[in-house]
């Protein structure tokens, strides 16, 4: 008996069960487009719901500056404003001393849109107003968003805002 050499069939039949077959790299193949494509789904949709976080912050501050800027006014102001643009500039929210912030105001004016309504409650002899400021803009995927809120302004200070019914 000879133990050293082996049979061609013996050596056939070895480099066979070596390798893979062609359905198992299509399969493989087939799995990892699978794991690539939806990673990349969700880095997409997390940059987007990044991009909405970051927006909707400074929407916030944008809205937070102008309310403490209308509140800061004297009544005869405010019913001024009431005719005035609705429009709100955001030259008084973002600075512009430096070229960064003249780059970053730019970028700001292009991509928020800015609102201001002030409107006269009836009900307390107009003497009591509803301003609303609305900020909106369009997110990375072309997605509008709005983000508003609204306060309570009075004629004569915060504490004649408080009015008893009599019965």
């Amino acid at each position: 008996m000879n133990f050293g050499s082996s049979s061609p069939t013996r050596r056939r039949s070895a480099s066979r069960r070596s390798g893979f077959t062609i359905i198992e790299v299509a399969m493989a193949a087939t799995v990892m487009v699978l794991a690539i494509s939806s990673a990349l789904i969700v880095m997409q949709s997390g940059f987007r719901a990044l991009d909405t976080a970051r927006k909707t912050t400074i929407a916030a501050q944008i809205i937070q500056s102008e309310m403490e800027r209308v509140r800061m006014l004297s009544w005869t102001r405010v019913e001024a404003l009431m005719t005035a643009d609705a429009e709100i500039s955001l030259d008084t929210i973002f600075p512009k001393n430096t070229e960064l912030e003249r780059k970053v105001f730019t970028q700001m004016d292009n991509t928020f849109t800015a609102t201001r309504s002030i409107t006269p409650l009836a009900d307390y002899a107009n003497e009591v107003v509803v301003i609303t400021v609305t900020v909106t803009w369009k997110g990375i995927d072309g997605v509008a968003h709005t983000r508003s809120t609204n306060t309570r302004y009075c004629k004569n200070g915060l504490y004649n805002y408080y009015y008893t019914l009599a019965s």
